[in-house]
């Protein structure tokens, strides 16, 4: 039977895995013990947690000791942020198209004291490295916080030299990489902090990490027991972690991107009839994650989603496309207002079938004409 809804709004979320859901079943139904706890279940409960705590670092290509289980990405982020400044004197340096919690962490900060550089993009979402290098002359960055790939268009920054840079000038180097894990390759000795998502990569809702490099101490968000790392204090969920471990240990960058590749070259033939522009890189050039398409339409996207609720459509991150508020990582591209309300972020997962595909960009397309 085909889906009721077609899935065009794959940065948002993940179906989850039929392995992460059958890791987390004996969890849910039977195995209820803390993992905190010294008896037999609990024991039990603390082997399924650091079993899959190797899974996701295996995954990512780092020592598993390193990784603290969150409750997802925004918490890894702000554990990035905060937990290093607390503890470090300096400035923090970080990007204007970075994800909403990013920024809404660098400005509690500068709020409470910490100076903080938000530094400008290229037209096509790639950093500018003239401003970046610029700002690390100043040899007073404590921490810079760069996404890896960007959740509303889709940009793929150098990430390894961009950490070189940071390094070379004394400063520290974070990576949101929640929408890169398990689609590139990120095993490159660079950023000294990692964040990531489970519900991004067919995991559950509910559970991220933060990598924290061997060695490298950080302030504690959460005060408590300390139970990940002496770092993040909460009972850790089993269930949440057996399914994050199950959904990285299907990890194929390979598979990934030679699929969604495939699948951006369906998207652009059917979608060249019809008047648009793209934002952000080239979406047949390496620069850019080929499962997400920013695309700019001649007619509002607030209509065009309501004209077609069979399919899963996004103006924006979302995080904050029910916000009313205009997306600014299309600002920060220098899109007009009026352009920015006429764009959409799609996106489709790389196991997407090329039917489906083809029939829900058919129906946007055939709305599209209708309705411009």
């Amino acid at each position: 039977m085909p889906p009721d809804i077609l899935d065009l709004d794959a940065q948002a979320t993940s179906p989850l895995a039929p392995q992460a859901l059958a890791a987390m079943l004996p969890h849910l139904e039977t195995q209820h013990w803390n993992p905190h706890s010294a008896h037999r279940g609990g024991r039990r409960a603390k082997a399924a947690v650091e079993a899959a705590r190797t899974q996701v670092a295996t995954a990512l290509g780092r020592a598993p000791e390193g990784l603290l289980f969150t409750s997802g990405a925004t918490e890894a982020n702000n554990l990035a942020l905060k937990g290093t400044m607390e503890t470090r004197p300096g400035r923090l340096l970080t990007f204007a198209t970075e994800h909403s919690c990013i920024l809404e962490t660098a400005r509690h900060l500068q709020r409470n004291g910490t100076p903080v550089t938000i530094l400008p993009v290229g037209a096509d979402g790639l950093p500018d490295r003239a401003a970046y290098t610029s700002a690390l002359a100043a040899n007073d960055v404590a921490l810079v916080s760069a996404m890896w790939v960007n959740n509303e268009v889709g940009t793929i920054w150098p990430i390894a030299d961009m950490a070189a840079e940071a390094h070379a000038a004394g400063a520290l180097f974070h990576t949101d990489a929640a929408q890169a894990f398990t689609k590139l390759p990120l095993d490159a000795p660079a950023a000294d902090l990692i964040s990531l998502s489970a519900h991004k990569i067919g995991g559950p809702k509910g559970i991220g990490a933060l990598w924290v490099r061997p060695g490298l101490t950080l302030a504690p968000l959460l005060d408590g027991g300390g139970q990940e790392g002496g770092v993040r204090s909460g009972t850790q969920s089993p269930a949440l972690a057996a399914g994050f471990g199950a959904a990285a240990a299907l990890s194929n960058p390979a598979e990934a991107r030679a699929n969604a590749s495939a699948l951006m070259a369906l998207a652009l033939e059917i979608l060249a009839p019809i008047p648009h522009s793209i934002n952000g890189p080239d979406p047949r050039g390496p620069h850019r994650w080929p499962g997400n398409l920013s695309v700019t339409f001649g007619v509002d996207a607030s209509r065009l989603i309501s004209a077609l609720p069979t399919l899963a459509l996004a103006s924006g991150s979302a995080c904050s496309s029910g916000s009313g508020r205009p997306s600014h990582v299309l600002a920060a591209l220098r899109l007009d207002p009026a352009a920015a309300r006429r764009t959409f972020r799609l996106g489709w997962q790389p196991a997407m079938s090329p039917a489906d595909l083809d029939h829900a960009l058919t129906q946007l397309t055939a709305a599209v004409e209708r309705l411009s």
